[in-house]
């Protein structure tokens, strides 16, 4: 089974271990103990290595070699942005440095009042947007459309050392309510947050095309971006060297109303700008192009 299965890896115990060395020792000091926790996860998960070396050495280009460590790098990456969410989402976000990139776009979609959605991927940071959010002269909410899958005691035992969040959440349910909370939400001037390179059994999908070669895609977001007639933009927040973070918003080009399938095109088209500059940011640990 190529689609993703909605879980998430790691224990409440590591969690809690990392969140008093943020507390305690400061950031950097939880990147040293990632060193031991990426080289496990390197070690012990061959079917994720498998997929993560298959995504650079025959997607990306890197040779065998480049590849194979660069799988090590791409865990610790990863690590990286999990203490990095943690760190800002519990009060310590003076001590990282942001850029926006985009950002007018947002702006020009708020000015419409038809709201806009936006549809990220699993790359980089996009959890901690919020936090760029924070910082426009905007008055805006976002809603983030999931499917509310991960491990229960971990997301309360974050949200508990966390900030108070202004994200609302609508949950896809199988009765299709969810799309009357979105068609509220943009009535209202509301950003809708789609993510849309995971799928789900059951779920309907598209076929697109991602690095050369095909991949199946949730259809849902393309559906609703192609009928709904308001703005659709692109969203990452990428990591960079040090603490320092890097939001791009990118309006969805070349896009045709009632094609969900152009609007599959112009994402695919983003993602792989994205990757391609920031190749260890690549953060699908499955099957994602269905090669089995």
């Amino acid at each position: 089974m190529s689609q993703w299965d909605g879980k998430s890896k790691g224990t409440l115990l590591g969690y809690k271990i990392f969140v008093f060395l943020i507390r305690k020792l400061g950031v950097r000091t939880a990147y040293g103990l990632l060193v031991f926790v990426a080289f496990y996860y390197f070690i012990f998960y061959p079917a994720n290595f498998k997929e993560i070396f298959y995504y650079l050495h025959k997607r990306q280009g890197f040779s065998r070699w480049t590849s194979f460590w660069k799988v090590y790098q791409t865990y610790f990456v990863f690590g990286q942005t999990i203490i990095d969410k943690v760190a800002i989402s519990s009060g310590l976000r003076n001590r990282f440095t942001y850029e926006f990139d985009g950002i007018e776009h947002l702006k020009q979609a708020l000015e419409e009042k038809k709201g806009g959605i936006l549809i990220s991927a699993h790359v980089g940071n996009f959890e901690i947007s919020e936090r760029f959010f924070s910082e426009l002269n905007v008055d805006f909410q976002i809603n983030q459309v999931t499917v509310d899958q991960e491990v229960s005691i971990i997301k309360e035992y974050l949200q508990s050392i966390a900030d108070k969040s202004t994200i609302k959440y609508i949950f896809i349910k199988d009765d299709l309510s969810h799309v009357f909370d979105i068609n509220d939400a943009l009535s209202n001037n509301e950003l809708i947050c789609f993510t849309g390179d995971r799928y789900f059994d059951g779920s309907k999908v598209l076929e697109g095309e991602l690095l050369g070669k095909s991949a199946i895609f949730p259809a849902g977001p393309f559906h609703l971006a192609s009928r709904l007639g308001v703005p659709v933009i692109f969203v990452y927040v990428m990591k960079e060297s040090n603490l320092h973070y890097h939001l791009y918003a990118r309006v969805a080009e070349g896009v045709k109303r009632r094609d969900a399938q152009s609007v599959l095109r112009a994402y695919t088209a983003s993602v792989e700008k994205i990757v391609r500059k920031y190749p260890l940011q690549w953060f699908n640990f499955f099957d994602f192009w269905k090669r089995k």
